[in-house]
């Protein structure tokens, strides 16, 4: 059976650089009726976990560690079992949060994680945060951005640990040769597609941000 995907949005603050600001995050279920795995454990644990239901919770992964992406993270491994993953380039920015509590495995540019009927590639995409990850299912054709890119742009870089240069790079060179039908499901907002985006690359070097 083919994994699916389902989308739940949690509201809370993300918090950087001595700013607060009022977020909603989307947080993504993979997986089919048995198990699944969650994208950035976004501000409520429970509602996360009711989302999940009873099915099989084998791994919580972060798109990158800024505070409004992983502040759900310990509590939600702590209901149900999963293991918490991370590149380890965010490590610092994940320490900020979670002080006592690292994650569990690291991701690995080239990783494939696999769950019920998913196959997630780890791309590295660096530039909105060292660490930033996004997960590619060739399958259905998805890929799973989190802050590194939106319908309409890059992320964020204006802030500590982050980089504009790099984040353009990760871009162009690891999500901008996937195929033009890709849909790119984001950190926040509204889904997109590869070829949607890929005209604008220049247009967001000359903007700069």
């Amino acid at each position: 059976m083919a994994a699916r995907i389902e989308r739940l949005v949690t509201s809370g603050v993300f918090t950087l650089d001595g700013g607060t600001w009022e977020v909603d995050n989307n947080v993504w279920i993979v997986g089919d009726d048995e198990e699944a795995v969650v994208i950035d454990a976004a501000h409520d644990a429970r509602a996360i976990a009711e989302a999940v239901g009873d099915r099989r919770l084998t791994a919580i992964v972060c798109t990158h560690a800024h505070n409004d992406h992983i502040d759900a993270a310990p509590a939600l491994a702590d209901l149900t079992g999963a293991t918490i993953w991370l590149h380890p380039a965010d490590l610092p920015l994940w320490r900020q949060t979670h002080p006592d509590r690292d994650p569990d495995r690291h991701l690995t540019d080239g990783q494939v994680l696999e769950t019920a009927g998913a196959d997630l590639t780890v791309l590295h995409t660096p530039g909105h945060s060292p660490g930033a990850v996004c997960l590619h299912d060739p399958g259905p054709a998805t890929v799973f951005t989190g802050d590194t890119l939106f319908q309409g742009g890059p992320g964020a870089t204006g802030r500590s640990y982050s980089d504009f240069p790099t984040i353009i790079a990760s871009i162009r060179d690891r999500l901008l040769t996937l195929p033009p039908e890709t849909k790119v499901l984001t950190g926040h907002g509204d889904a997109t597609t590869i070829g949607a985006e890929a005209p604008h690359l220049e247009e967001w070097i000359a903007r700069g941000h």
